[in-house]
């Protein structure tokens, strides 16, 4: 099964077993300059990426750390959608994520955006994606879930970005999908048996 259907159907699992089972999905990405398209470079800078999002809330926290750029940094963001051997504009905020440390060769970011707002978007990816912040969450969303969204920072020196990477689902994040599916499925099963015995026939 492909991991977007895989990720598409617990999270319609955990939907209709209630509130108990957490929403949180997490993305994370290891940033190169190897990574970059369509011209891959030999920057020494590393980074990491970390995406949460939780669905629920309507809410995206980015984590991202980096160190040892060839040149100070000027934006980040992340770009959807597109596969890793494409490129895509930003999905996030443009010119960049609101408070990213520029003129830096090192640095740390860390902020939750509220993606029920336009104002965590591009324009333009709102008006690609049915012209709300909500269907542009869900398109989003999509994107991550699909392996088609990349968090980029830019520097000076690689104005279409020194570092990138593909932002993929954690490991922890399939587990707590499936427990969320494994818990539906008891339920459904325990509510069969119960009309069973309770004489009630099926079929």
């Amino acid at each position: 099964m492909k991991p977007s259907a895989l990720i598409a159907g617990c999270l319609l699992a955990a939907t209709v077993s209630g509130p108990a089972i957490a929403q949180q999905l997490i993305f994370t990405a290891e940033l190169l300059g190897a990574n970059e398209r369509p011209d891959p470079n030999n920057s020494t800078g590393t980074g990491m990426a970390t995406v949460t999002i939780d669905p629920d809330q309507g809410t995206m926290h980015v984590h991202e750390t980096f160190s040892g750029l060839l040149a100070p940094t000027t934006v980040s963001h992340i770009h959807c959608c597109a596969g890793p051997d494409g490129t895509a504009a930003p999905a996030t905020t443009v010119p960049s994520f609101p408070g990213f440390p520029v003129e830096v060769t090192a640095g740390t970011y860390d902020q939750t955006f509220n993606m029920l707002e336009t104002s965590s978007y591009n324009p333009a990816f709102i008006s690609a994606n049915g012209g709300t912040a909500a269907s542009a969450f869900n398109a989003f969303v999509d994107g991550l879930n699909n392996g088609t969204a990349y968090a980029n920072i830019h520097t000076e020196m690689f104005q279409a970005g020194e570092i990138r990477g593909t932002l993929v689902p954690e490991p922890e994040t399939y587990a707590m999908l499936l427990a969320g599916l494994a818990m539906v499925s008891m339920m459904s099963r325990r509510r069969l048996l119960s009309r069973e015995d309770s004489g009630v026939r099926i079929g």
